[in-house]
């Protein structure tokens, strides 16, 4: 069996700012909301390819630093949706990372 991912971001100081500004660059552009599921976040974004590909490459860099997470990337015709799912021990980053697109986690933290 293979152990979990530990519940640690691996992005160096250094690598953290030019992220978080990618991810609100995003959010400001393209967030329309955000809620609470389960044990993780659903982020609804305007469905277009240049958001989608942006999307798919914050996905892709947030898996490979924070392999805890779970993501899942899902194109509508009127909105591409992000579901990022934490496991125990691990829904501070994921709270972190809603908050760094610009959504409102007040109610998600209840």
């Amino acid at each position: 069996m293979t152990p979990d991912p530990p519940i640690a971001c691996t992005l160096t100081a250094a690598q953290m700012p030019a992220r978080l500004a990618e991810i609100r660059a995003v959010g400001d552009a393209a967030l329309r909301s955000t809620e609470a599921s389960g044990s993780g976040a659903v982020l609804r974004f305007d469905a277009d390819q240049q958001t989608r590909a942006r999307l798919a490459a914050i996905v892709a860099a947030e898996s490979a630093c924070c392999a805890f997470l779970e993501f899942d990337l899902e194109d509508g015709p009127a909105e591409t949706v992000l579901t990022v799912e934490a496991p125990n021990g691990g829904e501070e980053v994921m709270h972190q990372l809603v908050e760094a697109f610009g959504g409102d986690i007040a109610t998600m933290r209840g």
